[in-house]
């Protein structure tokens, strides 16, 4: 896993006292939310159904099954809850084994964060299959030492559970924790955990960057912009 940029161009500066990065997968560790999209317009339309305005902010920091019991509730459908989860894994899967790149810089930054000694975690509230799949698509095993989902623990975002979990795990307290997040129910998770959070610019948010900049720390085009020690 290389990349034949160097680091650093612009933005904050990694502070000397984080010694654990916790990353939201989709949207800020990789490039995937626009799968979720085709998916809704794809699956809501089995049922002759269109996708509403503003569903993927209704949904937004849901974990996977709460996100299908909205479903299930909010469009009357006769699928289980573990049926919707089932049909959106198998339409997902080969996208994310094959369409999904990271995010720019995310190789280096790894790669920065092992070599510093800086524990890694994932805190996602998508699919234990999916992220384990791109997990390994990208040959990123041994960089985490924990992969959390929101149907690990309690609540989905913007509850903290998922990174107070996540920091737990790691044996890291939160106060020494740095979230990469790209929506804004997210970054209040991080924020709520007590944790500072770096939000991320993507696509599928970027009318909410007014948002994201007032309730995060800090702001990333992408991982270029970070300036690093060590």
């Amino acid at each position: 896993m290389t990349e034949g940029k160097n680091l650093g161009q612009a933005g904050f500066e990694m502070r000397e006292d984080i010694d654990a990065v916790i990353f939201d997968l989709d949207g800020s560790l990789v490039d995937s939310m626009w799968i979720w999209s085709d998916i809704d317009i794809e699956y809501l339309g089995r049922y002759g159904l269109k996708v509403p305005p503003r569903l993927m902010r209704d949904v937004e920091g849901l974990g996977f099954s709460e996100t299908a019991a909205y479903f299930k509730h909010r469009f009357s459908l006769p699928d289980s809850v573990e049926e919707i989860k089932r049909a959106w894994n198998e339409m997902a899967l080969d996208r994310y084994l094959h369409d999904v790149p990271l995010k720019p810089g995310a190789a280096l930054f790894l790669d920065h964060c092992r070599k510093n000694g800086i524990k890694l975690a994932i805190a996602t509230s998508n699919s234990r299959l999916l992220v384990e799949q791109i997990v390994d698509v990208h040959g990123l095993r041994d960089y985490f030492s924990c992969i959390i989902t929101a149907c690990d623990v309690g609540r989905g975002k913007p509850a903290p559970d998922i990174y107070l979990e996540a920091a737990r795990q790691l044996n890291v307290p939160c106060s020494r924790c740095l979230v990469f997040e790209d929506v804004p129910a997210g970054i209040l998770a991080g924020k709520a955990a007590g944790m500072a959070v770096c939000a991320v610019e993507d696509a599928s948010s970027r009318e909410q960057e007014e948002e994201k900049r007032r309730l995060s720390d800090f702001y990333i085009r992408d991982y270029y912009g970070l300036k690093l020690r060590g």
